[in-house]
């Protein structure tokens, strides 16, 4: 292979340079960020993006960030993404058992749950946890379980897994794909590829939609997390998880049984949720704080604000919200005990918005200053919430940066 273009040099194309390096392919690497031709440590060419020439490439490997919109997508001759690039590798003498895991929220907990359920038949987590799929490759891997995108999805040409499981999907990423109708499509486009020898676990609610009617495997659905339960035939009571975590965990004992017949409870029960999705911790008065970080889309922070309806909540909201409508969350918090602390880049829309529904809404622009402003109110009965319903690209490096600081900030003022 010559001629090998790479758009974006992030955490998901990087590996695969690296895998090619080793091969013996020196790639040519476009991306946004750069500003002058260089090369890595590799000996790589990095180019800005606009000195891509479509005719001095045989294939581009995509980061799946980059929107269809981008010119680079809109030049490219024979755009490949990283999960049809390694299907593409796969053997008679190595094709693993593949579980891709997608949908809104709760991607990553299921996606981890579900291998350490599966562990004991050598699975590995990848996509976009764990480990990258050029070193599952590598490795040889026996079960690869992937946190799949609907970045990823959306730019898989023959792809497919050997069971699809399917969280529900809510409104996300709007900017990106240009509409929810899209959004969707892209969630449900695995079930065109996929064969008379797989498996999907879908929302029900989705039973009727052209794409699940004519899918040739067999499909499993699901509701809730009772129906769940009822049809794993376990008891929700002997599962140490509440919603939204719940959900997961059935999801991933659901899978497991499908594949290997096996519901291991006591197995899923060792399992830790990750940091920054509903952390609970206390201030040295006592007092709650929740990190929800991870709570960048409107679905989760409605998930984050029934689990406290009991409490009074000083909710911090605001970021990037993708494009979404936040209406569903004041209409929630027009029937709870709440006061709203903005910040990002979408406050001015956020504020209209709660004055509208005539809700106790203030202005912090940072995060430190609604976390100061929260001490100042917050007792022992409510709850200090970091639920942003919105990426934090805008003012941070990530989510976890984020949750970080909202923690370390929260605890400094409680020692000064």
């Amino acid at each position: 292979m010559k001629n090998v273009s790479v758009f974006g040099y992030g955490v998901t194309t990087k590996p695969i340079v690296k895998f090619l390096n080793h091969k013996g392919i020196k790639c040519v690497i476009f991306d946004d960020k750069f500003l002058s031709p260089s090369t890595d440590e590799y000996g790589n060419l990095l180019l800005p993006s606009d000195e891509f020439k479509a005719q001095d490439s045989e294939i581009e490997i995509l980061s799946p960030g980059i929107p269809p919109t981008h010119f680079l997508i809109q030049k490219s001759k024979n755009p490949i993404g990283e999960y049809d690039y390694f299907y593409d590798l796969f053997s008679p003498s190595y094709c693993p058992q593949t579980i891709w895991i997608s949908g809104t929220n709760g991607k990553t907990t299921t996606t981890e749950m579900l291998t350490l359920l599966l562990s004991k038949f050598g699975a590995q987590s990848g996509g976009n946890i764990g480990t990258p799929l050029a070193e599952l490759y590598t490795k040889k891997a026996p079960l690869w379980v992937l946190e799949t995108s609907s970045f990823s999805i959306h730019y898989i040409c023959k792809a497919f897994p050997n069971l699809y499981l399917l969280l529900p999907v809510k409104e996300d990423h709007i900017s990106w794909h240009g509409s929810f109708e899209a959004y969707v499509c892209d969630k449900l486009k695995p079930l065109s590829l996929m064969q008379q020898d797989t498996y999907a676990i879908l929302p029900e609610e989705f039973s009727q939609r052209p794409e699940v009617i004519n899918f040739i495997g067999k499909a499993f659905f699901y509701s809730d997390s009772q129906s769940l339960a009822e049809k794993i035939g376990v008891s929700i009571k002997d599962i140490c998880f509440q919603e939204p975590f719940l959900l997961d965990g059935l999801l991933a004992l659901y899978a497991s049984k499908i594949l290997f017949n096996q519901a291991d409870i006591d197995c899923l029960n060792t399992f830790k949720v990750g940091a920054h999705r509903i952390e609970e911790f206390n201030d040295k008065k006592g007092r709650l704080w929740v990190d929800d970080s991870k709570g960048t889309n409107v679905d989760a922070t409605l998930e984050a604000l029934k689990r406290y309806k009991n409490k009074k909540i000083f909710l911090i909201l605001g970021g990037d919200d993708k494009g979404a409508d936040q209406k569903p969350i004041f209409e929630l918090a027009k029937h709870l005990d709440i006061e709203i602390f903005t910040i990002g880049s979408n406050e001015k829309k956020l504020l209209a918005m709660g004055e509208s529904y005539a809700l106790k809404i203030y202005p912090c622009s940072r995060l430190e200053e609604a976390i100061k402003k929260i001490k100042d109110v917050l007792k022992s009965d409510g709850v200090g919430l970091l639920s942003p319903a919105a990426a934090s690209l805008d003012q941070f490096k990530s989510y976890k940066e984020r949750g970080e600081i909202f923690r370390q900030s929260v605890l400094k003022e409680e020692q000064e």
